[in-house]
C-alpha cells in the first residue's frame, strides 16, 4: 500500500458502469463544497485518521466507509445530484 491511497469506486447508472478514482482529500472537497452549500449533514464522511492511515485493514474500512458515504448521498439526491457530486462521479462523460 503506497502512501498515497487512491479508492476505486463502482458507479452504475442504469446501463451505464464505470470507475472513478479518488484520494480522500477528494472526498473532502466534495464534502466541504456540499456542506457550504447547506445541503448535507457536516458529519456525513467519515473522519480522516493518521495513525495507521495506510494499513490494509483501515483503507478497506475507508473504501466501505466512503462508499456508504456516496451512496448516502445518491439517496440525499434522486432525481438531480449536484453539479459537484455529479462531476466527482464522473456522470458528465457517462450520461446524457
Amino acid at each position: 500500500i503506497s502512501s498515497l491511497q487512491v479508492y476505486i469506486i463502482q458507479v452504475s447508472v442504469g446501463n451505464h458502469q464505470w470507475t472513478v478514482k479518488h484520494r480522500y482529500s477528494d472526498f473532502h472537497d466534495l464534502h466541504e463544497k456540499l456542506v457550504s452549500e447547506k445541503k448535507i449533514d457536516k458529519n456525513l464522511l467519515p473522519p480522516k485518521k493518521i495513525i495507521g492511515k495506510n494499513s490494509r485493514s483501515l483503507v478497506e474500512k475507508r473504501q466501505k466507509e466512503l462508499e456508504v458515504y456516496l451512496q448516502t448521498l445518491l439517496v440525499k439526491f434522486p432525481v438531480t445530484a449536484p453539479k459537484v457530486l455529479s462531476h466527482f462521479l464522473h456522470f458528465h462523460l457517462y450520461v446524457s
